[in-house]
């Protein structure tokens, strides 16, 4: 079959590049190849500020959530061959498809840390239900990792133990800096039973994204995923904002007073995992249960064991690897040379173009290529995956008819609205000083149990931002930061909760 465009991938990238080149090229041939005809679409985009955007996901059957665009069509299946040469994929149903232009939009998958039926990755919405599965027969849970999905499991986790092992000194490094993550910290000590802080959360912060899942039966004894064997699972697309709404995960204690029970381990990376023979032929003993949230009686009938590089060892039910994902680049790395990145991603340059002609690519499976802007760089979110497949698009329809398109403004500032703990928070630019070295400043307004802001300075002139709460200062913050103005003169009196900075520089 012959079709003009070919797009691989029903992540938040590849549906919003179909989507884009169905308004921009209604009269060409489209093909979306989706692994699941379960797809992330995006709703009720909103932009309030020159890159700030916001909008829902929502899971959707592809063929109905294209049914209306008459040039889509919808292939559920995998590419198994590619040829470049050729311009043809050839799918796992044994069909070829010619293409004129493809954007590869392939996402990425778990970082697991071991091929191991106790340890678990949380990538999709299937991952989350085989999850919850295993959870309600776990007494004690170990999450390993540091970034948003490990941040959003923690809070939700309850009626077990949590052991949170994070390889940093605070949590959430990935987006917050210490004093942030000493905001945070009170949230793990909640002893408000489960219910009941869920409403709360519910009743006081507006959550996005509805999320319907597709029936499936999922088994138990299921092994989710392999860090090496691509060939072992087949992911959906990633998790968009705020799909923990409306899910309490509980363990196998009581729900009726369910109360969160989270210990951290901080400077602490996997060392190895021990079965109960290999960990009674250690002569090794389990590491002392000394935190006061825990029941401090050790079970000697835990069916895995973990040992940290600190040389503590603790047993438990389950172990959730939330380590970052891995760009998703099989089959296409094995059949053309491809310019990929250290971080395993295809190298793509300001047109979101590989250096395989008339091949784009998007999202988690890519890596910038290009020369940021001061105020930007790549992070593996669902907001960038939205922008990049977007723009991917819009290269595409004007490629071809041999049309120069210059890089999208979305580019010019990174932005990224989400939720954690139950709080709005806001990245903006150079967020924790990212590449600033020691050449920076920072201001930080903190009311406890209500906000966080801190700003980042660089030669007087605002470079980055987090704002957790509802600060209503995001479109004031990236306004200064496009602007690039020097601050030094009103520096003192930017965070005084008394004056109105938006009035002010207006």
């Amino acid at each position: 079959m012959s079709r003009t465009l070919v797009v691989i991938g029903g992540g938040i990238a590849g549906v919003s590049c179909v989507e884009q080149l169905s308004e921009l090229c209604p009269r060409e041939n489209i093909t979306l190849i989706t692994a699941s005809d379960v797809v992330k679409a995006t709703l009720n985009f909103r932009q309030f500020g020159k890159t700030l955007q916001e909008f829902d996901v929502e899971e959707r059957s592809a063929r109905n959530l294209f049914r209306d665009r008459a040039n889509v069509v919808v292939s559920q299946s995998q590419v198994v061959a590619f040829h470049p040469q050729e311009h043809y994929v050839v799918t796992d149903s044994g069909d070829k498809l010619h293409y004129k232009k493809l954007c590869i939009c392939s996402g990425g998958r778990p970082n697991i840390i071991s091929k191991h039926p106790r340890v678990i990755g949380i990538r999709d919405t299937e991952s989350v239900q085989q999850f919850k599965l295993k959870l309600s027969k776990a007494r004690r849970v170990v999450i390993i990792g540091n970034g948003g999905i490990a941040l959003e499991l923690v809070f939700e986790l309850h009626s077990c133990q949590v052991l949170w092992a994070i390889k940093d000194e605070a949590i959430g490094s990935t987006f917050f800096d210490r004093g942030a993550a000493t905001f945070f910290l009170p949230h793990l000590e909640s002893s408000v039973p489960a219910a009941e802080e869920k409403h709360m959360s519910l009743e006081n912060n507006m959550k996005r994204t509805k999320y319907g899942t597709s029936t499936k039966n999922y088994q138990e004894d299921a092994v989710y995923c392999c860090p090496h064997d691509t060939t072992e699972a087949v992911f959906g697309g990633a998790l968009g904002p705020d799909w923990n709404s409306g899910l309490t995960l509980y363990g196998a204690g009581s729900q009726e007073q369910a109360q969160r029970q989270v210990y951290v381990q901080y400077n602490s990376e996997v060392k190895q995992l021990l079965d109960p023979q290999e960990f009674e032929q250690s002569n090794q003993k389990e590491s002392p249960v000394s935190w006061a949230c825990m029941d401090s009686t050790n079970s000697s009938d835990w069916p895995v064991y973990v040992q940290f590089t600190n040389g503590r060892i603790y047993g438990c039910d389950l172990i959730v690897s939330a380590t970052g994902v891995v760009p998703n680049t099989q089959p296409f790395i094995s059949c053309a040379s491809f310019n990929v990145a250290e971080d395993g991603g295809l190298i793509v340059d300001s047109n979101m173009l590989t250096n395989i002609p008339d091949v784009y690519a998007a999202g988690d499976v890519c890596s910038a290529g290009w020369n940021p802007a001061p105020c930007w760089f790549q992070m593996r979110l669902w907001s960038q995956a939205r922008q990049m497949g977007v723009f991917a698009a819009k290269c595409m329809a004007s490629h071809l008819s041999n049309e120069q398109i210059s890089m999208d403004f979305c580019f010019e500032l990174l932005t990224h609205v989400t939720q954690f703990f139950g709080y709005k928070v806001v990245l903006l630019g150079k967020f924790n000083a990212q590449g600033c070295g020691n050449n920076h400043e920072l201001l930080v307004r903190c009311t406890k149990g209500k906000e966080y802001i801190k700003v980042v300075l660089h030669d007087g002139r605002m470079c980055g931002a987090v704002l957790i709460g509802e600060t209503d200062l995001e479109e004031t913050f990236e306004n200064l930061i496009l602007n690039q103005m020097d601050l030094t003169p009103v520096k003192e009196h930017l965070l005084n909760p008394d004056i109105d900075i938006e009035d002010y520089f207006d």
